[in-house]
C-alpha cells in the first residue's frame, strides 16, 4: 500500500513533468513562429529597403507588432483581461494571423518565380550589352576596286546573348521587390476580401436531403441550420441581427442553432446575444452545445439561452411530425462531466420513426451510425475558414462541409454563420443552411 506522502508526492512529480512538457511544447511554438516571422520579414522588408530608412523601420515595427498583438489576443481573452481590451486587441491582433499566413504563402511562391525572374533579367543585360559593345562598320578602300566597303572589327570581347553576366545588386534589389511587393498585395487583399465576406453576414445555402423512412406528411419540411456564429470581442450585436435577419428571411419550419454560438462570457456577450431571441420559425429554436460554449461557461450560457426562448436538447429529443428530432452535448462536455449521450437521447423512443440529430462536431456521426440515426446536422469546421486549412481541418473530420454519406446515415456540415479568430474566410463562405427533407414516397 502506497503511504498519503508517497502518493502527494508522485502527484507533485506528475504534474511537474505535465508542467515541463507544457512549457516545452510552448517554447517549440514560439520558436517556430518567430522563425517563420524573420523568414517573411527579411524577404519582404530586409531586402527591399534599405538600412536606417523610414520604410526599414516601419516595416519591422509591422512584424514586431502584428505577432506580439497576435499572442496578445490569445493569451489575453483567456487570462482574464477587460473584455474592452480583448475587443481593441482583437481586430489587430486576430487579422496579423490571416496576413500572416497569406503573406507567408506568397513568399513561399516566390521563391519558385525568383530564379525566373533573375534569369530573365539576366538575359535581357546580356542582349543589352552585346548591342552596346557591337563594331561600327568601317569603309575600306580595296586596291583595283572603284568602291569597296567591308566590315573591319577585333575581336568581339563582349558576352554572348545567354551568357552569364555578374550578379548586379540593383537588379537583386529589383527582383526582391517585385517578389515582396506581390506578395505583400495579394496577402493584403486576400484578407480584406475575406473579412468583408464575413462582416457582410452569411448567405442562404440550400440542399435537399431524401429520406428513405420520412413519411409524405414530412415532405418539404424545413431546417435552418446555424453553427459557429461565434459573437465575442469582433463579431457583435450587428452581426447577430444580420444572422437573424437572414435566418428568418427564409421562413423555416424549426431552426437548429449547432453550437459555438458565443465565445466570452454572458455578462461580457449579453447585449450581443440578445438579437438571437428574435429567430422565429413554426416549430421553434432549438440548441445544442458546441466546444466553445464550454470554454465559456456553458452552464451560464445554457441559461441565457433558455432565456432568450430557444430550446435546449441536452441529450434529449422532441417528437415532431413526421421525425424525431434529438440534440446531444458537444463532445467537450466529457472533460467537464457534461459529455454527449445519444443513448439517452433516443431511449424509448419508436425505432420506425426517422430520426434528425443535432450534434455540433462532424466526429460524433460514427455513434450516430451505430445507433441507427437517418441524419446528423453539424458545424465546427467552419469548412476550414481559411484555405488551406482546408486540409487541415480534413484531417481531423469526416466530412469538412457539405453533404455526405455513412452508411444509412447522412450527415451535414455547414460552414457556419461566422468566424472563430480572424473574422476572415477565403476559399470557405459562410452560410445558413436550408435543409429540406425528401420523402422518397412523396
Amino acid at each position: 500500500m502506497v503511504s498519503p506522502f508517497v502518493s502527494r508526492a508522485l502527484n507533485v512529480g506528475e504534474g511537474c513533468a505535465v508542467g515541463v512538457v507544457f512549457v516545452l511544447v510552448l517554447l517549440v511554438i514560439l520558436g517556430v513562429l518567430g522563425g517563420l516571422h524573420r523568414y517573411v520579414w527579411r524577404r519582404v522588408v530586409r531586402e527591399t529597403t534599405s538600412a536606417g530608412t523610414p520604410w526599414r523601420r516601419l516595416g519591422t515595427a509591422v512584424f514586431v507588432a502584428g505577432p506580439l498583438l497576435m499572442l496578445a489576443t490569445f493569451i489575453g481573452s483567456r487570462a482574464g483581461l477587460p473584455f474592452w481590451l480583448v475587443k481593441v486587441l482583437a481586430w489587430p491582433g486576430y487579422l496579423w494571423v490571416a496576413v500572416a499566413l497569406y503573406l507567408l504563402l506568397g513568399v513561399l511562391v516566390g521563391e519558385a518565380v525568383r530564379p525566373a525572374l533573375r534569369w530573365w533579367l539576366r538575359r535581357r543585360a546580356a542582349r543589352e550589352t552585346a548591342g552596346a559593345q557591337a563594331p561600327a562598320p568601317v569603309p575600306i578602300t580595296v586596291p583595283g576596286e572603284a568602291s569597296a566597303v567591308a566590315l573591319a572589327a577585333e575581336p568581339a570581347a563582349e558576352s554572348e546573348p545567354g551568357a552569364e553576366v555578374p550578379a548586379d545588386p540593383s537588379r537583386r534589389v529589383f527582383v526582391a521587390r517585385v517578389v515582396g511587393g506581390a506578395a505583400a498585395a495579394v496577402a493584403v487583399g486576400t484578407a480584406g476580401y475575406g473579412t468583408y465576406g464575413v462582416l457582410r453576414g452569411p448567405r442562404v445555402k440550400r440542399v435537399t436531403v431524401p429520406l428513405a423512412r420520412l413519411p409524405r406528411s414530412a415532405h418539404g419540411f424545413r431546417i435552418a441550420v446555424v453553427s459557429d456564429v461565434h459573437l465575442g470581442p469582433i463579431l457583435g450585436r450587428g452581426f447577430a441581427e444580420r444572422v437573424v435577419a437572414t435566418v428568418n428571411a427564409t421562413q423555416p419550419d424549426l431552426i437548429a442553432v449547432v453550437g459555438d454560438l458565443v465565445d466570452g462570457t454572458v455578462d461580457d456577450l449579453r447585449s450581443a446575444v440578445e438579437p438571437i431571441g428574435g429567430l422565429r420559425a413554426r416549430h421553434g429554436a432549438f440548441f445544442v452545445t458546441g466546444n466553445h460554449e464550454y470554454f465559456s461557461d456553458a452552464d451560464a450560457w445554457v441559461g441565457h439561452v433558455r432565456e432568450l426562448g430557444l430550446r435546449l436538447l441536452a441529450n434529449e429529443r422532441v417528437e415532431l411530425p413526421g421525425f424525431d428530432l434529438a440534440g446531444v452535448n458537444d463532445v467537450a462536455g466529457e472533460d467537464y462531466g457534461d459529455g454527449p449521450d445519444l443513448a439517452a437521447a433516443l431511449a424509448d423512443r419508436d425505432p420506425s420513426r426517422t430520426s434528425v440529430l443535432l450534434a455540433h462536431q462532424p466526429v460524433f456521426v460514427h455513434e450516430a451510425v451505430a445507433h441507427g440515426v437517418d441524419l446528423q446536422l453539424s458545424g465546427h469546421t467552419h469548412g476550414g475558414q481559411l484555405w488551406p486549412m482546408n486540409f487541415v481541418a480534413g484531417l481531423a473530420n469526416p466530412t469538412v462541409a457539405g453533404l455526405d454519406r455513412f452508411g444509412d446515415t447522412q450527415l451535414y456540415v455547414s460552414r457556419g454563420a461566422g468566424a472563430w479568430g480572424p473574422p476572415t474566410r477565403v476559399g470557405a463562405p459562410s452560410d445558413v443552411t436550408v435543409v429540406e427533407l425528401a420523402s422518397r414516397q412523396a
